[in-house]
């Protein structure tokens, strides 16, 4: 029996049995399996079972379904490929050992039992870090245009507060000009 096993940090080797014709994946509780993180939609993809295939369709996600890093829209899921819904990745698993021209098995131990359970704790562990894409750096990582790291950090002039403070200051004399005159003018009449 197929599924998927979490690899992602603070999830790791959080599992989900496909056993059931249609799985629904997302982030709300409504799903039959729901992954709690943010980057995961409220209805992010759906598992289908057909026959002997397993079958994953987006259900227009807003980070996305990805199957080997490719994102997709339908795919046909096989065991040992990478999912990922969101920033969450997910190992899909057949439950048996990886042949041995596959990188991530053991090489010179025997088949059986006592091959298999190493290996599966360590693909359990295994944490994949999402960064920066090859693609992103063969761009280039340069700085935007007009930013510098060499000047002091200054505070800018602001004009308009001088302004202001210009003007409340004009306002003030005026104000004490015009209590002076009326004192003045309430004065004398004793």
């Amino acid at each position: 029996m197929a599924k998927l096993v979490i690899l992602n940090q603070g999830m790791t080797g959080r599992t989900f049995d496909l056993n059931v014709d249609r799985t629904t994946v997302g982030r709300i509780e409504e799903n039959t399996f729901q992954i709690a993180d943010a980057s995961v939609s409220s209805r992010h993809a759906e598992i289908l079972l057909r026959g002997g295939e397993v079958l994953i369709r987006d259900l227009n996600s807003t980070n996305g379904t990805f199957l080997n890093g490719e994102k997709i829209s339908e795919a046909v899921l096989k065991p040992g490929q990478t999912l990922r819904f969101g920033q969450v990745e997910l190992k899909i698993d057949d439950g048996l050992p990886l042949p041995a021209s596959t990188p991530a098995a053991a090489p010179a131990h025997p088949r059986g039992p006592e091959a298999a359970a190493p290996q599966k704790t360590m693909d359990a562990t295994m944490v994949i870090p999402r960064g920066v894409s090859l693609e992103q750096l063969e761009q280039g990582g340069g700085r935007p245009a007009g930013f510098d790291t060499n000047t002091a950090f200054a505070k800018k002039s602001n004009k308009t507060n001088r302004y202001f403070l210009i003007i409340g200051i004009l306002v003030g004399l005026v104000i004490i000009g015009l209590i002076i005159y009326a004192l003045n003018q309430a004065g004398p009449s004793r």
